[in-house]
């Protein structure tokens, strides 16, 4: 594994992990019944919720930044 792989690897970790302390719009009994609730739609984000996007955020861009300079060394070094 080289240098750019093993950084790859670290953001896509980070990448979940942030992803998954994420805070869900969605009731779990509206996925089982159809109905949507409007009760929290226009509720704006505020404190951590908003530091959350905006790694996550960062994050995605790093991640794919990342995937295309280690696609770019294999086809071109063939490492």
């Amino acid at each position: 594994m080289k240098f750019v792989d093993i950084l790859l690897l670290i953001f896509s970790i980070w990448l979940i992990a942030v992803i998954v302390l994420q805070k869900s719009d969605d009731d779990a009994n509206s996925a089982f019944t159809g109905e949507k609730s409007e009760l929290f739609a226009n509720k704006k984000e505020r404190g951590i919720d908003v530091w959350i996007k905006y790694i996550t955020a960062g994050l995605c861009v790093a991640f794919f930044v990342l995937a295309i300079v280690a696609s770019f060394f294999v086809v071109r070094f063939g490492i």
